[in-house]
């Protein structure tokens, strides 16, 4: 797997290069700039110092010397004034200088720190999340093993605790499921007039069931954008050919539609979507092709759209994510926090014991 989150110490990670969250100036700094110097050895330091003065986002290599790798890179990242001053966007520029720094030295794998986490103060989700965006946008175009290296029990737990997090959305929205089902079941149910005062009382059931009912369906309509009780253009049409006048664009059609509106490479989607350029591409060529829901929601991921664009995508199959499937609601929870990595949710789709989002020729 080319992403990796591992717990360890950074100095004992076997890989061609570790990152150093280095100090600006040519000094050792605090942790793991610390560490790392120390392990190396004295000659890193003079090595620093002959690079000089780094600015936020830039990067610098010099041999590991005593470290269990060939090269160590200098970067150095932001600190967190508040998030109104482009700390984001500077962290990720030194993850993105450190994996061209990596890739001009011809390495096979490199292992980061979870960069400007510790000193520098920034809020450990937006590191994690940070990382794992320029580790994936980066895997799109390069074939490079990364480790993302977590030392401190807060830090990995962090990582862990995306799962669990997961674990608890999963069952959060399996239950309103579950229970929007109970209500139209309820709500559906016949009661026999000679019941009495009884049947008052399961009258007044239904009622509280069904409110109970189209309340989650009200919400649930709300968050795709959907209308309520709105009849559609089609449901008008007099004649079976004045109805058919009212068909919508195919899936293929659909999916050009969003690449024009893009303004990046066609490659970047299927890269990002773990999908062949050869299935792609059969895709685009056939207005009337079929893909498979899993196809689908790689490719929604590849194109980075939210959850209701995701489900405008899928509706154009014939396809929806659910909240009676718990793999739907894995795929939402990680599109819902801006994670497209097709890698990453197929981790989480493990962990949680679902089936996996298949990738290759097949669709």
């Amino acid at each position: 797997m080319p992403f990796k989150i591992i717990r360890n110490d950074i100095t004992m990670v076997k890989a061609d290069a570790i990152v150093n969250t280095a100090n600006p100036r040519p000094v050792a700094g605090a942790g793991t700039d610390s560490a790392i110097h120390r392990a190396a050895g004295p000659q890193l330091l003079e090595d620093r110092r002959r690079i000089g003065d780094l600015e936020p986002g830039q990067c610098a290599a010099t041999p590991a010397y005593a470290l269990p790798a060939r090269y160590v890179l200098h970067t150095v990242s932001p600190e967190w004034n508040g998030g109104s001053s482009g700390e984001e966007a500077t962290l990720r520029k030194a993850y993105d200088a450190a994996l061209e720094q990596a890739v001009k030295l011809h390495c096979r794998s490199v292992a980061f720190p979870l960069m400007a986490a510790g000193t520098y103060g920034f809020p450990r989700d937006l590191a994690l999340s940070t990382a794992i965006s320029a580790f994936t946008d980066f895997l799109l175009s390069h074939r490079i093993t990364i480790y993302l290296v977590l030392f401190d029990k807060e830090s990995f737990g962090l990582a862990s605790a995306l799962f669990d997090d997961l674990r608890s959305y999963i069952d959060d929205n399996y239950v309103l499921e579950m229970k929007r089902k109970e209500y139209a079941f309820g709500a559906n149910r016949r009661v026999r007039p000679d019941r009495g005062r009884a049947r008052l009382n399961n009258k007044a059931a239904v009622v509280h069931q069904d409110a109970l009912y189209e309340e989650a369906e009200g919400e649930e309509s709300l968050k795709y954008g959907a209308p309520v009780g709105a009849p559609s253009p089609a449901a008008t049409a007099g004649s079976l050919s004045d109805f058919l006048k009212y068909s919508e664009s195919t899936f293929s059609e659909y999916l050009l539609d969003l690449l024009k509106e893009r303004d990046g490479k066609d490659s970047e989607v299927y890269k990002r979507a773990e999908i062949s350029r050869q299935l792609f591409s059969k895709i685009l060529s056939n207005r009337n092709y079929q893909p498979t829901k899993n196809t689908a929601v790689q490719l929604a991921i590849g194109l980075m759209l939210d959850v209701n664009g995701t489900q405008k995508l899928l509706g154009k199959a014939g396809y929806a994510l659910t909240r009676s499937s718990k793999a739907d609601l894995v795929v939402q929870y990680y599109i819902e926090r801006g994670i497209y990595s097709v890698t990453f949710i197929n981790e989480a789709l493990y962990d949680c014991g679902l089936p996996l989002l298949k990738t290759g020729l097949k669709a």
